[in-house]
């Protein structure tokens, strides 16, 4: 078990958080950012638009993550899914690289979630950066729901 999502340990060095926006409102997916402690958001979507929630436009998510004290940043250039061969080809490359080298970075200096749209981690390409952190020492948490986590193998509750 992780702990309770008020668990300050939750945003320890070394771990890296994943999240879906999926199809929550604004406010329902920016209060799960900070059940977990979350203060920056790292936007691997390839295409961050939706029409169906077009509170998650890279331009409407940035503005919401700044009015809520969030640090947005878009790396779906260097990290975003839809890759010509397959993503784990892409994984072999210079840029996979690049952006992952980026995203450990930013992940040293605030306790922070990379996001994409799908909820669940094992139907997106987050699963394949996940792996990639998890075999440079990352701890990686997937968030599901306010009182879930996953771990490859094992879905956990929260408290």
């Amino acid at each position: 078990m992780v702990g309770k999502t008020s668990d300050p340990a939750l945003s320890s060095a070394g771990r890296i958080f994943t999240v879906g926006t999926s199809n929550r409102t604004e406010q329902a997916f920016l209060a799960l950012l900070r059940a977990y402690g979350i203060e920056q958001l790292v936007d691997v979507r390839r295409f961050p638009t939706s029409q169906r929630f077009p509170h998650f436009k890279k331009e409407a998510l940035a503005a919401a993550c700044r009015s809520a004290g969030l640090h947005y940043l878009w790396l779906g250039d260097l990290l975003g899914g839809y890759r010509k061969g397959g993503y784990e080809a892409y994984m072999q490359t210079p840029g996979f690289a690049q952006g992952l080298n980026r995203l450990e970075r930013l992940a040293q200096e605030h306790p922070t979630a990379f996001c994409c749209s799908e909820r669940l981690p094992w139907k997106c390409h987050r699963r394949f950066i996940a792996r990639a952190l998890e075999s440079r020492g990352w701890q990686v948490v997937h968030i599901l729901d306010e009182d879930r986590i996953w771990t490859p193998g094992q879905l956990q509750l929260a408290f």
